[in-house]
């Protein structure tokens, strides 16, 4: 298997056993000697995963950009600022970016798009804002004053909300922020720090052989979403 190899036949029930185990033993004496399992349970299958994306966002016209090189996230755990210092993710995830992003427009790499993460019995799938910087979170918040109708159509469009339902926010302002009108009928998009969507997978979805079909329709209910994002600069 290569990395850009885009068929994919399912991850194997051993890549559920092995993050539970990795769970409960979270330390390089016993990740070392399991690394090549994990490449082969986890990693490899991860990125043709992603290659078998590709493939099919280019037939369907979906706006993503999955580079088996680029999307998938290492195993290892940034603890510099964390109390918890175990060194390794217990889940294996991808970060798929709409088309044109600017890598030097100094966005966080969770800017805007796509996720998949697959954790036993707590996998899911989505995308949207997350972290934006000031500039389209700014502009967000303009178009949902200046243009609500176009906001609506996006984030309500029916293929998607049946898909995902309501978009959501980690975090919001206690307040409308300055500049924007407290009593608008959309205050809960203005107060929030960032706009996303998912949805729960289960276990057995990640194990099919079809799940780059499943993730692909998925996707192209967010369609509507996703460009209107990216008009965001």
């Amino acid at each position: 298997m290569t990395m850009a190899d885009e068929r994919f036949d399912g991850f194997e029930p051993d890549a559920i056993q092995f993050l539970k185990d990795l769970a409960a033993h979270n330390d390089r004496a016993w990740f070392q000697p399991r690394k090549q399992d994990f490449e082969r349970l986890l990693k490899e299958p991860m990125e043709s995963l992603v290659a078998a994306l590709g493939d099919r966002f280019r037939t369907m016209g979906i706006p993503l950009e999955a580079d088996p090189r680029k999307a998938v996230f290492r195993i290892y755990r940034d603890t510099r600022f964390s109390k918890d210092k175990s060194p390794y993710k217990t889940n294996i995830g991808a970060s798929l970016q709409w088309a044109g992003d600017d890598p030097g427009s100094g966005e966080s790499t969770h800017g805007g798009g796509a996720y998949l993460h697959f954790k036993p019995g707590d996998s899911f799938v989505g995308g949207g804002m997350y972290m934006p910087g000031k500039a389209r979170l700014d502009a967000f918040r303009s178009a949902v004053v200046d243009d609500p109708g176009r906001v609506r159509a996006a984030l309500e469009d029916p293929d998607f909300l049946a898909t995902f339902g309501p978009v959501s926010s980690h975090e919001s302002l206690k307040r409308v922020p300055p500049g924007y009108p407290a009593d608008h009928p959309m205050a809960d998009l203005l107060r929030a720090k960032d706009v996303t969507f998912g949805r729960r997978l289960t276990d057995e979805e990640w194990l099919s052989p079809s799940l780059p079909d499943t993730l692909a329709r998925d996707f192209a209910t967010a369609v509507p979403v996703f460009r209107f994002f990216a008009t965001l600069g």
